[in-house]
């Protein structure tokens, strides 16, 4: 059995819509990332000054696909401060998106009623 040692691991839908991510296009992947920075709205402002000293502490330099891009790096780790419901409506939304080849369709709609 492997190790849970991502913290989007956890989550089956988190898991799969980071991994279609991650070998998504750039555009794809940038698309992507303004559709989760706008979850920035429903994270408290405490742990937006967390996401900021993650960005710091491992932008361009950490190991992880999305370190190396400070825009995508921001709205992954935005992603994971999110609360859980937040986190799985998103993980839905981008599944649903990038497999149907259609990242332009994702917006923050009804993404409260995906919970």
């Amino acid at each position: 059995m492997t190790d849970n040692r991502r913290w989007y691991d956890k989550d089956p839908s988190l898991k799969e819509a980071l991994e279609l991510l991650s070998l998504s296009s750039k555009d794809e992947k940038d698309q992507a990332a303004e559709f989760i920075q706008k979850l920035q709205d429903q994270v408290a402002a405490d742990v937006i000054e967390s996401v900021y000293e993650t960005m710091n502490k491992y932008c361009e330099k950490g190991n992880r696909w999305y370190d190396q891009d400070p825009f995508i790096m921001k709205a992954i780790e935005l992603l994971r401060v999110a609360p859980p419901h937040v986190q799985r409506a998103a993980a839905k939304k981008l599944i649903k998106a990038l497999s149907k080849d259609d990242i332009e369709s994702l917006n923050l709609e009804s993404l409260n009623a995906e919970e």
